[in-house]
């Protein structure tokens, strides 16, 4: 599936000539400027209306498949009793922004960031680093309270299921917040006052778009990093790149035993640029790293979750430091998911986000092996991964 193929299954539209139809427009059956246009709020998951004689935020949502919750939630500063003809409003529709049935991307994550936040107005994102390919690496921000947690996906390009996996948890976690619900049994509007998350979904987004086909074949960032990996035939391309397009391994890039991590990993052959493995020049020689490093210490959390794929593990200590309360909340999540909790073995032990945090901060930090299976996992796991997790997303806000 496509964005346009996204699109029109949202618009209920049985193909392209279809949708034009439906929408006044010639049946060409052409992606033409003004047809993606009208295609484009159902991938935000929004309209911009202009409000009409007689119009009320109840026939609004019956007239677009929403709720007038969901309508109050996106215009915060209007009074749905006092609307004014011509003044212009959000109108939510009724399915959910993020998608679990396709590939993501980092044009993706863009247009899930935007309609997240146009529909929540609450979350709140910034860019925090950009690639060496151009690509934005965003922070989302959701909760008012004192204390803070910072969670991250997608370290390694070919772990990028698990960008839809926190990604579906934010919008269900505000949706929670803004019809006070709750969530994995938990009143959302209570972690909402009482933890900031800070989430970072896609910390290698230059990779990822390499494994899921968003760099087309004949371009040059392609041939580069088809050139990294030449040297390593056994490493499938591009279903085994892990790396950033440098040939980076970001979750080897960390100042916490970086020097080890080297060693491990020239005594396997990466001792260059490569698809995996390799640890960079020097810790923190990326802009990815570089930039969650900053952050983390300017969010100062209490704890943070690293989703990786694969092995239904949880990795909990780095070498043998152990936070205080890290090994009771590592075992309410290994309860609450089913995975198992372990520790690290050695020749995975360094320059990981996981182990700097600990070493660095003294604080409970988890690396959460999502799904069983050869990476890229495929999509049918989504919703026995998003199941066996929500636990362990939602418990980490209180805990």
């Amino acid at each position: 599936m496509n964005f346009t193929e996204l699109a029109l299954s949202r618009a209920g539209a049985a193909d392209l000539k279809a949708f034009q139809a439906q929408e006044g427009l010639f049946p060409s059956g052409r992606e033409d400027a003004l047809t993606m246009q009208r295609l484009t709020p159902y991938l935000l998951g929004y309209r911009r209306y202009t409000v009409k004689s007689g119009d009320t935020f109840y026939r609004l949502a019956r007239e677009y498949g929403t709720t007038v919750q969901a309508i109050t939630t996106a215009n915060p500063e209007q009074d749905p009793r006092n609307l004014s003809i011509g003044q212009d409003i959000i109108v939510p529709f009724g399915f959910p922004v993020v998608p679990t049935d396709l590939p993501f991307t980092s044009e993706l994550l863009a247009l899930c960031v935007h309609g997240l936040t146009v529909r929540y107005p609450f979350i709140s994102q910034r860019q925090i680093a950009v690639t060496a390919g151009g690509r934005p690496v965003t922070i989302l921000k959701l909760g008012r309270g004192r204390r803070s947690v910072l969670y991250n996906a997608a370290h390694h390009a070919n772990e990028w299921i698990t960008v839809p996996l926190v990604m579906k948890f934010l919008e269900e976690y505000a949706r929670a917040v803004s019809e006070n619900r709750t969530i994995y049994d938990l009143s959302a509007q209570q972690l909402f006052r009482r933890t900031q998350l800070y989430l970072v979904p896609m910390v290698d987004p230059d990779g990822v778009d390499l494994v899921t086909g968003a760099i087309a074949p004949d371009s040059g960032e392609y041939d580069d990093a088809r050139r990294i990996a030449a040297q390593f035939p056994a490493v499938p391309f591009p279903d085994g790149w892990k790396a950033n397009l440098r040939g980076v391994d970001l979750n080897l890039n960390y100042p916490a035993g970086w020097e080890q991590a080297v060693e491990n990993k020239r005594a396997l052959g990466f001792d260059r640029p490569a698809p995996r493995d390799f640890p960079g020049y020097a810790p923190l020689d990326q802009p990815e790293t570089a930039a969650l490093v900053r952050l983390t210490r300017q969010v100062n959390p209490r704890l943070t979750l690293s989703f990786h794929t694969q092995g239904e593990t949880i990795y909990w200590k780095y070498l043998d430091r152990e936070p205080p309360d890290s090994l009771r909340i590592g075992q309410l999540f290994a309860q609450v998911s089913g995975y198992a909790l372990e520790e690290t073995p050695f020749a995975s032990a360094f320059a990981g986000y996981k182990d700097w945090f600990i070493q660095d901060f003294d604080r409970p930090g988890y690396t959460v092996e999502v799904g069983r299976g050869e990476n890229p996992l495929p999509l049918s796991q989504f919703e026995d991964i998003y199941n066996a997790n929500l636990g362990i997303l939602t418990l980490g806000l209180q805990l």
